[in-house]
């Protein structure tokens, strides 16, 4: 009985957490941006909650301009996209 509490209480403390989160992601991106990272969230979920964290930081800091733009978030992504090797096939 106390581990179903203590299990309820940890999902609400995560829900209530997680309601924060979206509230002060709404005052720093535009409707279009939210989408953008809506839309990365079901394609990335870990990648995409550390990049709310890192946007959240860096807008607390003064760092990024509010409201952060698609475009500006689009720059931000490139950036963070691992570098891929260029492949060249050479034939003998």
């Amino acid at each position: 009985m106390q581990q179903r509490s203590a299990s309820e209480q940890s999902q609400s403390q995560e829900e209530q957490l997680e309601a924060q989160k979206q509230a002060v992601l709404r005052q720093i991106l535009t409707p279009e941006a939210r989408q953008r990272l809506t839309n990365l969230k079901m394609i990335k979920p870990e990648f995409t909650e550390q990049l709310e964290l890192q946007i959240i930081q860096l807008a607390q800091t003064g760092k990024i301009h509010i409201p952060l733009s698609d475009s500006q978030l689009k720059r931000i992504l490139i950036q963070l996209q691992p570098k891929k090797r260029e492949i060249t096939i050479r034939r003998v």
